[in-house]
């Protein structure tokens, strides 16, 4: 806890950033939260829900990568800034939602959504690294993890009462205030985020190069192979978790939209705590351990989570289930952008992280459409265990392929300076 205290004393951007994204991911969570329940309750339908999520995947497949090249060229916060702007911009349509029959509308907005924020998200983590020392990335990343878990412990609680109390509409208006917020935290941070002169291209097939480039340097690199593997596996574990989890709340649980959102939210609980953990254990347990363990533990949880309903039908249990696998998630998290971060140059994060996003949205959209049919043939339950299982196969993955052995200097040892740690993949 002492290294978060002095690193959030030092780092002003730091603050701004990480305040930018509670608020903005605190907007995101009310509005998934509540309108995966809204188009699951106006169509009552499986399929319907899994196109709603499918179309938050689609931009991701096909922009993800690209994305990551202009992360690569343009000024990174003021990427991130126009990005919050336009997300807010794009929500308006979603005010015109009245019944079943627009739901195209959702779709459409969503769609829109995931292309806009896939420019953003290669700009923030290209940018984070700018804003701490190497020895606190770590650090920083559980900051920003459990700055995501306090949204979601928010967001997710306030997305299932505004659903019930407002509707659709009513999600639209929090969640573009939020961006809204967002943008202005982060147009105060003074870091540059301007990238290098020579990185800037202007012709189409500059593009293709720089597209190449990221993905040779993931494929050449074996700690970022593996992490390829990691996102392809737990890609078609949240395309399934993101389609029947409402779902398999009103279903097999039987809860209604307040039930979701608390079940949704307090997953947060178990990832705050988490944090803490990663700050004690960071220093000690180079972050693929942190990835390959918090993986299996996240895995073993989320089954319990979607097989008690088979002889026990009750709220609490998942509420209690959804609190535990908040820690190993936030192990997961933590360990893995800081692996990304450490084995990526500055000049290359973005495109990196663009070709990882592409893998992971392809997983994802058919995960996603294949679980809306997939359930209703074999039932909610039984495609739901594929989550836990693809989250138990990737944690093991990372453990047998990446090995690290760990060296601090004394005084990082005992607590004198911030450590830097020394990670060696074997």
């Amino acid at each position: 806890m002492g290294a978060i205290r002095r690193l959030l004393a030092g780092r002003r951007d730091l603050r701004l950033v990480l305040t930018a994204g509670l608020v903005s991911v605190t907007g995101y969570w009310v509005l998934a939260t509540g309108l995966a329940y809204c188009v699951y309750v106006l169509t009552g339908s499986t399929v319907a829900s899994a196109v709603t999520v499918m179309a938050t995947f689609v931009p991701q497949v096909f922009l993800g990568p690209l994305a990551g090249v202009f992360a690569d060229r343009w000024d990174r916060k003021r990427t991130m800034v126009a990005a919050n702007v336009l997300l807010a911009a794009g929500l308006a349509p979603l005010l015109l939602v009245h019944d079943r029959g627009q739901v195209w509308i959702v779709v459409a907005v969503l769609v829109y959504q995931g292309a806009v924020s896939q420019f953003f998200a290669p700009a923030e983590q290209a940018m984070l690294p700018r804003l701490v020392a190497e020895g606190e990335l770590l650090t920083a990343n559980t900051l920003v993890a459990q700055g995501r878990d306090l949204a979601r412990l928010i967001g997710a609680a306030l997305g299932g009462v505004l659903a019930a109390a407002g509707g659709i509409r009513a999600l639209a208006v929090a969640d573009a205030g939020s961006f809204v917020a967002a943008a202005a935290f982060t147009g105060f941070v003074r870091t540059s985020g301007r990238v290098e002169a020579e990185q800037h291209a202007r012709y189409v097939a500059d593009v293709v190069r720089e597209l190449g480039e990221g993905l040779r340097l993931t494929l050449e690199r074996r700690v970022l192979r593996v992490l390829m593997v990691f996102v392809l596996l737990t890609g078609i574990g949240e395309g399934v978790m993101g389609t029947l989890f409402a779902p398999f709340v009103r279903q097999v649980l039987h809860g209604d939209s307040r039930a979701y959102g608390l079940i949704a939210a307090v997953q947060a609980i178990g990832g705050i705590l988490g944090g803490v953990a990663v700050a004690v254990l960071g220093q000690r347990v180079p972050p693929g351990r942190l990835l390959g363990f918090g993986a299996l533990l996240f895995g073993a949880v989320d089954l319990a989570i979607f097989l008690y309903p088979l002889g026990y039908t009750a709220i609490w249990p998942a509420v209690l289930g959804m609190i535990v696998v908040g820690l190993p998630g936030a192990l997961t998290v933590a360990g893995m952008y800081t692996l990304f971060q450490q084995h990526t140059a500055d000049a290359f994060r973005g495109r990196a992280f663009g070709a990882l996003v592409g893998v992971e949205g392809i997983c994802q959209l058919v995960a996603t459409l294949a679980a809306g049919y997939l359930a209703q043939a074999m039932g909610i339950v039984p495609v739901l265990v594929l989550q836990g299982v693809c989250y138990l196969t990737a944690g093991l993955t990372v453990l047998v392929a990446v090995r690290e052995r760990v060296t601090f200097s004394p005084a990082a040892a005992d607590g004198r300076i911030s450590p830097a740690p020394n990670w060696q993949p074997y």
